[in-house]
């Protein structure tokens, strides 16, 4: 079983764990799910994982979880992050070993400002 963490419930199925639980996070991590669900991945460490991401450099925006959420390999299944083409990381495990399974990388010139 992974430490507990205290999520503040944004809707009934949104909850936010600030970046300043961890003196590592540079991101918020934010996970799409039921409280059962949330408590299960609490229970398995995926949520750990979730933190995880929140504390990689070059990340933009939040760390994501969505609702099929459970232990993956550095990585949670279900996990979404985005990174910064310059100072940001590409990982593979991210992906998954499944790759090319509906996942798609794109490069723009389109400003973050702009979505």
């Amino acid at each position: 079983m992974s430490k507990s963490r205290n999520f503040e419930r944004m809707s009934p199925w949104r909850w936010r764990l600030s970046r300043s639980a961890d003196k590592d996070m540079v991101a918020d991590a934010e996970v799409f799910a039921s409280e059962e669900i949330l408590r299960q991945a609490q229970d398995d460490g995926s949520i750990e994982q979730v933190v995880n991401v929140a504390c990689l450099p070059g990340l933009v925006g939040n760390s994501l979880a969505m609702p099929d959420i459970h232990y993956g390999y550095g990585f949670c299944i279900g996990g979404v992050a985005a990174f910064a083409a310059d100072d940001g990381l590409v990982l593979p495990g991210g992906v998954g070993y499944d790759i090319n399974c509906g996942v798609r990388l794109l490069a723009s010139s389109i400003p973050v400002s702009e979505f």
